[in-house]
């Protein structure tokens, strides 16, 4: 399948709110879903929403069963196709923590997150699909969820101080990850 053009901020398209997804275990949505993971594994993204390539609805993969080169020390996420997600906290504290963005190129900031989660949605069959998980997952589903609300990282980032070009603040970083 296309690897597919990865919308960059700037784009209003990034800012809509993503419709639910009303019917499963479709051509189109399997499609969709096909396109997603071949375009994030072409970007080396730890996760990809349908809004970044154009797509209004609420759809998100993330995920990798070997290190990422962009998050060489993070742990191996199960890859997971998530429709109509639903996050709750699971407590109040909160991890503040460096992110970047495929639609943010270039640019990282330090951004708080709920440590620990629970989110629960469905696959692309329409099968349930509820998960208590914490770190570095919980911070990935987060992401990648905000895009369904028009939400982009830097809108979360509080001090802007950590804030800016992955060039400058992490100097001899390898170009693959710097966004």
């Amino acid at each position: 399948m296309p690897v597919r053009h990865i919308l960059k901020m700037g784009d209003p398209r990034l800012l809509r709110v993503a419709a639910p997804v009303t019917a499963f275990d479709t051509d189109a949505l399997h499609l969709l879903v096909t396109d997603l993971l071949d375009t994030m594994a072409a970007a080396n993204g730890a996760g990809l929403a349908a809004p970044q390539i154009g797509v209004d609805l609420q759809v998100v993969i993330f995920g990798s069963g070997a290190p990422n080169p962009r998050y060489p020390r993070a742990p191996i996420v199960p890859q997971t196709v998530l429709c109509n997600p639903v996050i709750t906290p699971l407590d109040a504290e909160e991890q503040m923590d460096w992110e970047g963005c495929l639609s943010v190129p270039g640019l990282r900031g330090v951004v708080p997150r709920w440590q620990r989660i629970r989110y629960t949605g469905f696959d692309p069959y329409g099968d349930a699909i509820d998960r208590t998980v914490e770190g570095f997952h919980a911070r990935v589903v987060q992401h990648e969820c905000d895009h369904l609300i028009g939400k982009l990282y830097p809108m979360r980032v509080r001090d802007f101080t950590q804030f800016g070009f992955t060039e400058v603040l992490f100097p001899g970083l390898d170009a693959a990850q710097d966004d």
